[in-house]
């Protein structure tokens, strides 16, 4: 089977969730499908097209950049049997290679554009929006990454036949995110090896529930470090957070950008508790990387995060109420301060978020049923 598969984000540019699983499922589908990948960027690799926004477009609305990289991936699909394509940025390809080539368009839908803008987002943009409601609406199959996620895409269309969205978590490769017990990235930004630390990674978006973490932060235990793995510290206040925070505790380190994976690894690894307190995630991958390097983890209590985070089990979650947000705060210093105050419940925790992640968020699995599902919309067209 001749497959296109159709993404923004692509090894060596992954920067989120959704990039994270298009390398892990292209690497499983290879061996079951002729596969070949479009994406965007410079360069070629075998099996890999990469694609550049139009130039004459530069400087123009961030969608119409897109719908151009769009445009290029249409028109090197020829021959191919089916297109899957992954977010709004390429979703209008796979849309357009439908129409064009007669051929199935699989959608995966990682998250749903809000119907208006968001503040400090570049969500929300109505192109954006027309773009992913066209192909998901004329999709041939539309996969979820969490039950929630497709509560969500059933809610936002209700033309779809509920039989067309298919369930199909993410995962995690449980042999590359796995304990690594050295300590030199420790060591490079400088840790205090006395002392536990609670670790966060994420990107500095609203979503991703920064401002929370930093303002709960102030009430955590004053023998733990804090460490935040995210882009720079520049929007939505969270420079002057960063600030209040430090003027109350010790051991706060930020970390900038994107850290090798081999380093990312090891913090995981030691910390004592990793924070996710995202307001919304379709599922949350980074909460299953810390799960397999055998970390406890606290998290909101949001989108597809119960899906993933047995609490009590493997970590413990927090609910979320974006009315009372001094109550969801709280909930997270209480939760990372009970997780640090009992270091054998944290082990025991991090040991079976472990054994969690192995038995059920195989690649192996989620790629079977992916290309099963690829066969089966073949068979009916």
């Amino acid at each position: 089977m001749k497959v296109g598969l159709l993404t923004r984000e692509y090894p060596p540019d992954v920067h989120g969730g959704a990039g994270a699983h298009v390398e892990f499922l292209a690497r499983e589908l290879r061996a079951l499908a002729d596969l070949e990948v479009h994406c965007w960027g410079d360069g070629e690799a075998e099996g890999v097209l990469r694609h550049r926004p139009a130039a004459q477009l530069a400087g123009a609305d961030g969608a119409l950049r897109a719908f151009s990289v769009d445009l290029a991936m249409t028109a090197e699909l020829a021959g191919r049997e089916l297109v899957h394509s992954h977010t709004w940025y390429a979703s209008l390809a796979g849309h357009l290679a439908k129409l064009l080539y007669g051929i199935p368009h699989v959608l995966t839908a990682h998250s749903l554009e809000p119907p208006r803008p968001r503040a400090g987002s570049d969500g929300g943009h109505p192109l954006a929006r027309w773009a992913e409601r066209t192909a998901i609406e004329s999709a041939d199959a539309v996969i979820a990454v969490s039950a929630r996620m497709r509560e969500d895409i059933l809610a936002a269309h209700p033309s779809l036949d509920p039989a067309m969205v298919r369930l199909i978590r993410g995962g995690v490769d449980t042999l590359l995110y796995r304990p690594d017990h050295e300590t030199d990235a420790l060591e490079r930004i400088g840790l205090d090896p006395r002392r536990p630390y609670v670790l966060h990674v994420g990107r500095a978006a609203p979503r991703k529930g920064l401002p929370h973490l930093l303002r709960a932060a102030r009430a955590f235990d004053p023998r733990a470090q804090l460490v935040i793995c995210a882009g720079p510290p520049g929007t939505e206040g969270i420079a002057e957070l960063v600030e209040e925070l430090e003027r109350v505790r010790d051991g706060v380190h930020w970390v900038p950008g994107t850290l090798p994976r081999s380093r990312l690894i090891q913090l995981l690894t030691h910390a004592s508790v990793f924070v996710c307190p995202s307001t919304h995630e379709p599922l949350g991958m980074v909460n299953l990387e810390a799960m397999a390097c055998g970390t406890a983890v606290v998290a909101s209590a949001v989108g597809g995060i119960p899906e993933v985070v047995d609490d009590g089990t493997t970590g413990l979650l927090v609910p979320y109420d974006a009315h009372h947000p001094e109550v969801f705060e709280s909930g997270l210093t209480q939760a990372v301060n009970r997780v640090l105050d009992d270091p054998g419940d944290a082990a025991r925790m991090g040991a079976a978020g472990r054994r969690r992640a192995v038995r059920d968020f195989g690649w192996d699995q989620a790629a079977k049923r992916t290309y099963e599902l690829y066969e089966e919309v073949l068979a009916r067209v």
